[in-house]
């Protein structure tokens, strides 16, 4: 009973907060045109401070609006960040950021915001991008009309919210050839890590193309609005998804990864929501793309529901500011990783639960740009700088510190030093507190969290809700203290795996794992969940006792463990310890197309 009343306290999308003025006169609201396009930062964009840039269009659209200096996904990668958007919850917040997951959440209480806005009189259209990661609902069925923009259909159908999303600037946009580019490979500015080859400089030529391309599609879509009459009633408002696009940045918690334009024109008639005196004006709040959703509705005065976990940034309704962005990042595709991040204007603090494995991993997807391909051969030739090489192995670092002002590529880790000791801290103790407000549902590994919830048949959501099933700041005392690579922990660490919470367990054996102890990895060898047992078996492979490792992980190969796609990572981070499985992997015949198979593939194409 208890359980249930906690469950039933969180959030019900009948208690709403009214937000503006509801109720006004059809002429009275504001049409909105959501211009989205994918996969690019700032540092791509003309008006944000790239002289190589050809964004005259974004540029135009800058001068006539305000546009906004710190804007920030919550997630640097497409599903997870418009999962955030379409329910205005932080993605780690409802299990729905491991990339294209589509896992179920609550949707008898959590609607989208389209909904909202259908409920105060709003039409609404979506050409053509959904992907919003979730299960349990069609991602067309909050949508009026989802397909190619219908012109004639906003005009007779006012006020609506349009969304529009390029896919001209999306990462595969950069894949492929990059000869005879329009952009000259050599008017253009490498990021530091970046080595100066011809095919980099090739592929930045080629994505300068795309966008261009893409801003040319803002331009028509501008064009037509005012064509059809309907600019002095409309807002505009044109972001990208999240930051990007060549390797190390999207998927990455760095700026490049989650830094984006965010521009929005407001005709003069709506002058009383304008965020300075001026069009044209750099606004510089901190914006998160978990804000939008619940600003969007403010702005049209709907109903916005008390369970999104948004600030409303701009109009009559607009909140105080926010001290930080809170990003996350866990699996994405075949490759599985855990991080953190939380930002100021400033500076950026990462905090890494997978310090053991690289940054940069073979991704199939990412392995598609020469860009890529060219610095991976860099690298493996010895020629690569220390900064170059750092990210294709593993980090070590469990926390990294940057001055995003001063050190815009991030490669100057500032955790060690001392001047920054203060601004450490801060940020430490602030990531832990929003881990804290808006349940963290990845401090156990994703193969856990879902078993997990179904065994309680409740949704990912409503499990991380419930303290008795998942206590946030238990498991965040738990990674915390096996990160720390302390030996004096081992004895804490041989009682955590006694624990019946499998979270516990897993990081009492991340413990040992780090901390390369024989007597724990023996200890964890037999335990009932799968992702220990897999840091168990590795830890002793490490420590020199591979037969019973070995044993361990082919077992779970062979008997189609649920921790099978990490088990398959592992073969991949061992190295050339890896090929003592490949016979076993070669065997496996996973579902087809699924990450496991994409992943088996890769081991394959590896070790041949």
């Amino acid at each position: 009973m208890q359980r249930r009343r906690f469950l039933e306290s969180t959030v019900f999308a009948a208690s709403l907060t009214a937000v503006g003025a509801r109720a006004k006169p059809a002429h009275e609201r504001p049409n909105i045109l959501w211009l989205t396009c994918e996969d690019n930062s700032v540092d791509w964009v003309g008006c944000y401070g790239n002289p190589h840039a050809q964004t005259p269009n974004i540029d135009q659209l800058a001068k006539e609006g305000f546009q906004y200096m710190h804007a920030y996904a919550n997630a640097p990668v497409c599903a997870p960040s418009r999962s955030t958007w379409i329910t205005g919850i932080l993605a780690i917040s409802d299990g729905t950021f491991p990339m294209r997951s589509r896992y179920d959440i609550p949707h008898d209480r959590i609607k989208y915001y389209p909904d909202f806005l259908k409920a105060n009189g709003y039409y609404v259209g979506n050409d053509k991008k959904t992907d919003y990661n979730i299960g349990g609902r069609p991602d067309a069925a909050c949508w009026d009309h989802l397909g190619e923009v219908d012109w004639n259909a906003l005009k007779k159908n006012q006020p609506f919210f349009q969304v529009i999303n390029s896919t001209t600037s999306h990462e595969s946009k950069a894949q492929g050839n990059v000869e005879n580019t329009l952009h000259d490979p050599a008017d253009t500015r490498l990021r530091s890590y970046h080595p100066d080859l011809p095919d980099v400089r090739k592929n930045y030529a080629k994505y300068h193309d795309a966008m261009k391309r893409m801003d040319s599609e803002i331009g028509a879509s501008l064009e037509k609005l005012s064509a059809m009459g309907l600019a002095e009633n409309t807002i505009v408002i044109h972001n990208s998804d999240h930051g990007g696009v060549l390797p190390r940045s999207k998927r990455y918690l760095f700026q490049s990864g989650l830094h984006c334009p965010l521009i929005i024109r407001m005709p003069e008639r709506f002058k009383h929501l304008w965020p300075a005196p001026q069009p044209g004006t750099k606004i510089d709040r901190l914006v998160s793309f978990v804000d939008m959703p619940k600003t969007w509705l403010s702005l049209t005065g709907s109903d916005v529901p008390d369970y999104m976990q948004g600030t409303i940034f701009l109009g009559s309704g607009t909140e105080p500011e926010k001290e930080f962005n809170f990003s996350f990042r866990g699996r994405m595709d075949e490759r599985i990783e855990n991080a953190r991040a939380i930002s100021t204007k400033r500076f950026l603090y990462i905090r890494n639960y997978m310090p053991y494995v690289p940054w940069v991993q073979h991704l199939q997807f990412l392995w598609k740009m020469k860009a890529t391909q060219a610095w991976d051969r860099y690298v493996k030739s010895g020629q690569a700088s220390e900064v170059q090489a750092r990210f294709f192995k593993p980090k070590e670092w469990t926390e990294e510190l940057y001055d995003m002002e001063n050190d815009p590529d991030n490669v100057e880790n500032l955790i060690e030093n001392p001047e920054y000791a203060q601004i450490s801290e801060k940020l430490r103790t602030a990531l832990r507190q929003q881990q804290i407000m808006f349940y963290d549902a990845g401090l156990i590994p994703e193969s856990e969290m879902v078993k997990r919830a179904a065994e309680n048949n409740l949704t990912i959501y409503d499990m991380v809700r419930d303290p008795h099933l998942y206590s946030v700041p238990d498991l965040l005392d738990a990674a915390d203290l096996a990160l720390e690579k302390n030996e004096a922990h081992l004895p804490t660490f041989g009682t955590m795996l006694e624990n019946p919470d499998s979270g516990i367990r897993y990081w009492g054996m991340v413990g040992g794992f780090l901390l390369n102890n024989q007597k724990l990895g023996f200890q964890g060898l037999s335990d009932e969940s799968h992702e220990v047992r897999a840091m168990a078996a590795w830890t002793l492979i490490n420590t020199g006792e591979k037969e019973a490792g070995f044993q361990c992980l082919e077992n779970l190969l062979t008997q189609g463990s649920y921790a099978s796609l990490t088990v398959l990572n592992i073969v991949d981070w061992l190295g050339d310890d890896g090929q003592t499985l490949m016979p076993t992997v070669r065997a496996l015949q996973p579902d087809k197309k699924s990450y496991e198979e994409r992943m088996r593939d890769d081991l394959i194409q590896k070790f041949g």
